[in-house]
């Protein structure tokens, strides 16, 4: 090609992409000031893990294994113990129980495999997405921080409806 069809074809693909920028601008901006507006997730979200308890309180985790088994990228580290004593005094339903449970978020790809090869619907995904961190070992989180009855949730979100679009990367206002 010769230098003046170059430079014409490169001034139209010039033109042609200030004209998409112009036709945005006049567009009403689809922005959420957070922390002021809460955040919509869709029901699917998969936030920060939650190890589950039953309803008297005991925890629902038997340490099988099969979470850190299916993990692809290995970031949880299990640890069991038996309790033998009688159920009232125990901490899981069953004699065995996770005496550690640890997430490595460092490495965890959030792909819900452990969600799904879970027996006892012990972890689940929760909904808390604010794991912004000034340290790299904060990203790894103990049962303590896991468990639902001790984890602190984030507070300015919300949930949509079923009939709801919150795919907003080219939302339309």
């Amino acid at each position: 090609m010769s230098l003046i069809s170059d430079v014409i074809q490169s001034t139209k693909a010039v033109i042609k992409g200030m004209a998409n920028t112009i036709s945005q601008i006049p567009k009403e901006k689809w922005t959420v000031q957070y922390p002021d507006d809460p955040v919509t997730f869709q029901p699917r979200y998969r936030g920060m893990h939650l190890l589950h308890v039953d309803e008297h309180g005991k925890e629902k985790c038997v340490a099988c294994y099969l979470c850190s088994a299916s993990c692809p990228s290995e970031c949880i580290y299990i640890e069991a113990e038996t309790d033998p004593r009688p159920y009232e005094e125990r901490i899981g339903r069953d004699e065995r129980y996770a005496k550690v449970y640890n997430i490595d978020y460092t490495r965890c790809i959030f792909c819900g495999f452990c969600v799904e090869a879970c027996p006892k619907d012990a972890i689940t995904h929760g909904y808390n997405f604010e794991l912004s961190v000034y340290n790299r070992a904060d990203l790894l989180k103990t049962k303590d921080d896991l468990l639902i009855t001790k984890q602190k949730q984030s507070k300015n979100y919300r949930i949509a409806l079923s009939g709801e679009d919150v795919d907003s990367e080219y939302k339309e206002v």
